[in-house]
Order: C-alpha cells, then structure tokens, then sequence
C-alpha cells in the first residue's frame, strides 16, 4: 500500500487537524507494508497556480514557454506531486478551516492534481473522473461550529469545496470533522442539539497526545463531530473526543 500524508496547519505541533492526521496514519499503517510519502505544505514553498508552476501534463504548461531556473525547479516540484498523488493508494489529508475555507498552501497543492486528461477528462453529460480507486480521509478541523443545521453552516466553505474538488475527479473523500475547538464555555456547556455525537471507539495512547492526563477521557464532547470511517486496511470507525482545555485548529 502506497500512502501519501498532506499537512496544511500553520500551527506546527499545536495543530489539531495535524495530530489527528498522524494517528490515522499510523492506523492505517498497522500490520501493513505501507510506504508512506510525506508532504508538509505549511513548511514547503508551494507557490499559487501560475502557468509556470502547471505540472507538465496540464495542456495549458505549454503555454510558459521555455522555464529556467527556480520556475523550472517550480516545475519539476509541481510533477512530483501530480505523481505522488497518482501513486498513492490511500491519501491522508491534515485541513484546518482558516477564513471559513481550506488554507492556501492547500489549494495550492490541490490545484496541482486537477489535470485535464490526467485526473479527469470531458465526458458526455459532463466530466469524467479518472482517479477513481483512491481512498482519501480528510481531518478537518474547525474553530467553530460549521455543522448542518447549527446557526453558521452557511458559512462553511473547506468541507463542501473538498467533497467537489475531489468529486470532480472521481473520488468521494471520507472526513473526520473535529469543530468547536475555540468555542467558549457556554457553547460547550448547551451540549450543542444540533450535534450528533457518539462515544470513542478507538481512542489510541500516543506520544503528543500525553500532555494531560485527562486529554481522551472526555468521550462525548458535543462540540465535536466524527464521520465514522470504513473498515478497509483496518481502520475501526471513529468518533473523537478532543480536550476541552484546547483553543487550536
């Protein structure tokens, strides 16, 4: 099994979505023969959509004329992760919601996999994806409450542009939410109605997550939402429980 692990937190070691990604992976791996591809955009220099940072097989890289320099390493960078991702069996994606959408350094990286011919192609009726087959799980992490039916879900832009994004060539991606995460006292005390929550199925021990005692104890935070995830290579279904205590994303 070939896995490819995307981080996009600006927030290093404090990142939720970053430390839920890395116990996914790690899930994913056990008792496999997993070769793991590790990418984090927040560190790299992953530069917007420019005709010269266009993977080689996008028809419109033409159009750059003849690079030199760092906008041919640009391009060369650019291949490796259209063929990263090609690669991969299973994609595991760290995405904090800033400004009610994905990050930067993030769509960055998506638009360097959506490809015409490559990862999709016109169809009749519409557009065909090619990159049907791949298992994408997206740690989506939110500092406030985004979900349907709760006051603000209109302004919820990272989750819905995911689900299109990877819809459009052929992948229906898998997300663990975890929201609320700087909501106040009183939000977590109005056990949120709005919010479908379950108790933890696999809570893991794991090395960043020791800092308190008490930190997986909280089983039925309700400002908290999980989609429960499929069985394939091993992965239980989850429903996290994140510390009260924390105020990241």
């Amino acid at each position: 099994m070939k896995l490819l692990h995307i981080d996009a937190s600006i927030l290093g070691p404090r990142s939720v979505s970053r430390e839920l990604s890395a116990l996914i992976v790690d899930r994913l791996m056990a008792g496999q023969d997993a070769d793991v591809t590790y990418r984090d955009l927040a560190a790299e220099d992953v530069p917007h959509l420019a005709l010269a940072t266009l993977p080689a097989a996008h028809p419109a890289s033409k159009m750059a004329g003849p690079l030199e320099g760092s906008a041919q390493a640009f391009r060369k960078d650019s291949d490796r992760v259209l063929q990263e991702f090609l690669d991969a069996d299973v994609v595991v994606i760290g995405a904090p919601m800033y400004n009610f959408t994905i990050s930067t350094q993030l769509k960055s990286w998506i638009d360097r996999i959506i490809v015409p011919g490559t990862t999709f192609r016109p169809a009749a009726g519409g557009v065909e994806g090619l990159a049907k087959g791949k298992r994408v799980v997206v740690v989506l992490s939110r500092g406030g409450v985004y979900a349907s039916g709760s006051p603000a879900a209109s302004s919820e832009h990272a989750e819905t542009l995911l689900r299109t994004l990877f819809g459009f060539i052929g992948i229906a991606p898998e997300f663990v939410v975890a929201e609320g995460l700087n909501a106040g006292p009183e939000v977590r005390a109005s056990r949120c109605p709005w919010r479908t929550t379950r108790s933890c199925n696999w809570l893991p021990k794991h090395r960043s997550l020791s800092r308190k005692n008490t930190l997986w104890k909280q089983h039925r935070l309700p400002a908290v939402r999980a989609v429960p995830l499929s069985t394939r290579y091993g992965l239980s279904a989850l429903s996290w429980a994140l510390p009260s205590f924390s105020s990241r994303s």
